[in-house]
């Protein structure tokens, strides 16, 4: 599971019966649980290392303790966590209830303050929207989610106080729209250049609580499952946005894989976007 693949599409009947959205949380909650354990050990790990829990955004974040933090679509807080334990004050906002469940528990578990808003970050109260914070950060498997990166860049200077920086990490685009790899171990990964780095086309994704909806029957006609659509943009597109916000582009890092000197020898995987708000 895409520990970002739950936002809510527009026109979602809550009122379709009461499985769906609350099993689609329950999911999703189960699914941290399963991965990390429950709030409380996740919230002992974290608290052993909390700083290795953030590598490498720690390098871009510089020191934390006193600065306010805003954490775009965080989904289950570890990384706001981790940050509130070396002394920060963390926000997060996402969409999903069950991502909220899991961050708050695990907050109250380690011991820190965390402010979770359960919201789309396009459709933020406007009383956040007033330059107070220090930093605003959003990583992995986020900006394919905007079929239009301008809103998202404006929330994020609309949230940055003067002087403040944004960070955003995610996945490489030549990795995501241009290569295609197959193998599960270094010694037979295999590597083809099999798309289009240009392609500017939307990709119909079932939203991830499809699978809770009845299968047959009018239950299931009325119930349809709603979707999502993903945008792959280039490294260009990305900066070229950054920039028309007004950010100040202060630095580019293309990463290798960092879990492994072997492992995709030699291929960006991901990268690191760094700017300013003058």
């Amino acid at each position: 599971m895409n520990e970002h693949d739950q936002k809510e599409p527009d026109g979602f009947n809550k009122e379709a019966g009461p499985s769906s959205e609350e099993l689609w949380n329950e999911d999703t909650y189960a699914a941290w649980t399963s991965r990390f354990g429950t709030p409380a050990e996740a919230a002992e790990k974290l608290r052993r290392d909390p700083a290795g829990k953030l590598y490498p955004l720690n390098t871009y974040l510089g020191e934390v303790k006193g600065r306010t933090i805003m954490n775009l679509m965080g989904s289950n807080g570890m990384k706001a966590v981790a940050l509130g334990l070396l002394g920060a004050e963390v926000t997060v906002a996402d969409f999903s209830e069950a991502n909220a469940r899991y961050a708050g528990e695990l907050a109250q578990a380690a011991g820190v303050q965390l402010d979770y808003i359960v919201s789309d970050v396009l459709e933020l109260p406007e009383a956040l929207l007033n330059g107070s914070y220090d930093v605003v950060f959003a990583e992995m498997g986020i900006v394919h989610y905007f079929t239009d990166l301008a809103p998202f860049m404006a929330t994020a200077y609309q949230l940055l106080a003067p002087g403040g920086t944004f960070v955003l990490r995610d996945f490489h685009p030549v990795t995501t729209k241009l290569i295609s790899s197959k193998g599960s171990t270094a010694k037979v990964r295999k590597h083809k250049v099999s798309g289009d780095y240009f392609d500017t086309s939307l990709e119909e994704k079932q939203v991830s609580y499809s699978k809770y909806m009845p299968s047959s029957g009018a239950a299931a006609a009325a119930d349809k499952p709603k979707v999502v659509y993903w945008r792959r943009w280039t490294l260009g597109e990305l900066v070229t946005a950054a920039a028309a916000s007004g950010l100040v582009i202060k630095e580019l890092a293309e990463e290798p894989n960092l879990s492994s000197e072997v492992y995709d020898k030699g291929i960006p995987k991901t990268f690191t976007l760094v700017a300013v708000k003058k």
